[in-house]
């Protein structure tokens, strides 16, 4: 039998067409230390690899110098551009022609200041950022005591400067401290063990995550988004820091532009990839469940979001890829 079903496997593996890299060189993707960006670039390498044809690699790094090797073409795609927070070496390239960006990678994201529904429910009055003063002892630093802790993004993420800016504009820097941790991971598990002890605490946290699907979170209420206030906030040198939601996001696919004229059907294939942010919150729920790797996300994609990942390339290219998982 395990004969029998090799030979129809490499018999239907002949049979299909062959697909030829448009480049003589790997694709380049940007790696950037969380799930949802990692399992996106498993789904598209296999395709790429097993549909292409192409070699490819990942460059492991945090977004700042990750749209920087984008900017200069040592990467090719970059998979979750932030476009009302990207840093301003990627407006600069996106005005320019360096970089642009091929649409949504899925349909948009929350980024903001969140509480446990515990904490919520325990003091009714903590609703917005600015009753925060109020509670500076109920969220202790315990390396600051006397202020609050506010658990930011690490260091090198775009969001780590917006909080900071934010904790002065919301006139907080007397009450609270931002505290760092040393990676996306290190924040996923203060969030973790923290809420499974009951114990309060405020972060920064964004969506499409599994943290926000697995956990009862609220979000704190910011005063309006303001657009040149918030591009100010986004510099760790900026003078004047503004009262200001962060915007709901437009998370897209960026490329380099040199690479797309090099290999139109590639471009033409990341413009095409869209999965819905429910799927993706599904999928990080899935990951984190079961302590899957971001490839193990990608074969459960495959196996399970035909609908999905079918629209995004030809019949041929389809049961290419179906052959090689």
């Amino acid at each position: 039998m395990k004969k029998t079903t090799l030979l129809a496997l490499v018999l239907l593996l002949v049979g299909l067409p062959a697909f030829a890299c448009e480049l003589d060189r790997p694709v380049r993707f940007s790696g950037m230390s969380w799930m949802s960006n990692l399992m996106m670039v498993e789904i598209e390498r296999t395709i790429v690899e097993e549909g292409y044809g192409c070699e490819t690699q990942v460059e492991a790094g945090d977004t700042v110098p990750m749209i920087a090797a984008l900017v200069r073409g040592d990467v090719d795609i970059y998979n979750e551009t932030w476009i009302d927070s990207a840093p301003e070496d990627w407006v600069t390239a996106n005005e320019e022609g360096i970089v642009e960006s091929l649409g949504s990678t899925y349909s948009g994201g929350i980024e903001g200041w969140w509480i446990p529904a515990y904490v919520a429910e325990e003091n009714p009055g903590l609703v917005s950022v600015y009753d925060l003063p109020d509670y500076a002892d109920l969220f202790e630093d315990p390396e600051e005591p006397g202020k609050g802790r506010i658990y930011n993004c690490p260091e090198g993420w775009v969001c780590g400067a917006v909080n900071n800016n934010l904790l002065e504009a919301f006139e907080l820097t007397d009450d609270y401290v931002m505290f760092s941790p040393g990676s996306g991971a290190a924040l996923d598990a203060a969030i973790a063990s923290n809420y499974r002890r009951h114990r309060p605490f405020v972060t920064y946290y964004w969506s499409p995550t599994a943290v926000l699907g697995k956990f009862d979170m609220v979000q704190l209420e910011m005063p309006d988004y303001q657009a040149d206030g918030f591009r100010c906030n986004m510099n760790p040198e900026c003078a004047e820091p503004v009262a200001s939601a962060y915007p709901t996001a437009r998370i897209h696919k960026s490329i380099n532009t040199e690479f797309g004229k090099a290999a139109p059907e590639l471009k033409a294939f990341f413009e095409a990839v869209n999965i819905p942010t429910e799927e993706v919150n599904k999928l990080l729920g899935w990951a984190d469940e079961n302590s899957a790797e971001p490839d193990q996300v990608a074969d459960y994609f495959f196996e399970n979001y035909e609908d999905i990942w079918t629209q995004w390339v030809s019949d041929d290219m389809a049961d290419k890829v179906r052959a090689s998982l």
